[in-house]
């Protein structure tokens, strides 16, 4: 053919209406078997498959699922955790023939996005990330009848579905491992305090060190970022007292935090020890490698949409709990130096 074929020259073909052609192609129950054969024996004679804008009219999907991150977008490509979140995610819908579709939303304008998504229907469903203490989008989303899976704490999500991986464990456990090491002045940098996760991880640090007997370190804010967490490091160095290790919320603000201990003439770990969270693929092929909480943001974020494609197919899902984080024990790590043994 000289044009593009139509769903009209598929039906031509197969001597069926076009409104069969479009029962068939969208896996509609009521087509007999030999005409089903016949439809799809045509379209692939012809070459033809239905765009994705018509599927959409004709099913009511938009054959897509949404990610909203509200931070500012030249954050997203310094933070390694959400390219692997997104990979996990595209690993299943590649599969079922959704696209995501990620929005960059500024503070203050985030309700603003979820309900264009609903009304636009740009989206089948989306995922809730950065839980925050009182969260107001579990509600927000019950109100535009937009199926949400929560990726994070199941009382942060408010009755949704939750994909829960629980971090706490880690953190204590790098506690428990840098006091092994005769640590006991352990500062930790912690994420934003509105994210449930951030809170659940500085909780742990103070849990582990009161477990231990020791009087909890100095905690300083790092925001998830490398900024903030080369600042926090240098505030902590500044002090007449520097702790002899450092916990910090992520994997970015300690590599970031790595760099300036070691810009100000200390060596790791024989003068200070680190341990981040995430293990990011960055943090084995730092110098030294860092030690760190494993999560596995690609099976996070793969789970999540396997939760989501089928919530939204079957309007139902079940909470899932993920292996928890562990600690991953590398060269950033040592004995407490002689200055501070106790």
């Amino acid at each position: 053919m000289s044009r593009r074929p139509t769903i009209a020259d598929v039906a031509k073909l197969a001597g069926v209406s076009r409104a069969t052609v479009s029962f068939v192609l969208n896996n509609r129950p009521g087509v007999a078997q030999e005409t089903q054969e016949r439809v799809r024996s045509a379209a692939g004679e012809l070459g033809w498959a239905p765009s994705r804008s018509a599927r959409a009219l004709s099913t009511g999907r938009a054959r897509a699922v949404g990610l909203v991150l509200t931070r500012e977008p030249e954050l997203i490509g310094t933070d390694p955790f959400y390219p692997a979140f997104m990979a996990g995610i595209e690993a299943v819908i590649s599969e079922t023939g959704n696209g995501l579709m990620l929005q960059i939303s500024r503070p203050g304008s985030e309700v603003d996005t979820y309900r264009r998504l609903s009304s636009d229907r740009r989206v089948d469903g989306v995922f809730l990330t950065d839980l925050r203490v009182d969260d107001s989008r579990p509600a927000l989303v019950a109100e535009l009848g937009l199926p949400a899976v929560a990726v994070g704490s199941v009382e942060a999500g408010a009755g949704l579905p939750a994909i829960n991986l629980d971090d706490r464990p880690a953190v204590r456990d790098a506690v428990r491992h840098l006091v092994g090491l005769g640590h006991r002045d352990i500062a930790y940098v912690a994420g934003p305090d509105e994210f449930v996760h951030a809170r659940r991880r500085r909780q742990a640090w103070a849990d582990a060190l009161a477990e231990a007997g020791l009087r909890e370190g100095t905690l300083l804010p790092g925001g998830f970022t490398a900024e903030g967490g080369a600042r926090a490091t240098r505030m902590l160095l500044d002090q007449p007292t520097p702790p002899t290790a450092i916990v910090y919320g992520n994997d970015l603000s300690a590599t970031a935090g790595m760099a300036v201990a070691q810009d100000s003439g200390l060596r790791l770990p024989e003068d200070l020890s680190v341990v981040g969270f995430d293990d990011v693929p960055l943090a084995s092929y730092t110098s030294p490698p860092l030690t760190t909480c494993r999560a596995n943001p690609f099976s996070w974020g793969r789970a999540s949409a396997q939760a989501l494609v089928e919530l939204i197919e079957t309007g139902t899902t079940a909470d899932m709990e993920l292996e928890p984080a562990a600690l991953v024990v590398r060269g950033s790590t040592g004995p407490v130096p002689d200055r501070k043994a106790v």
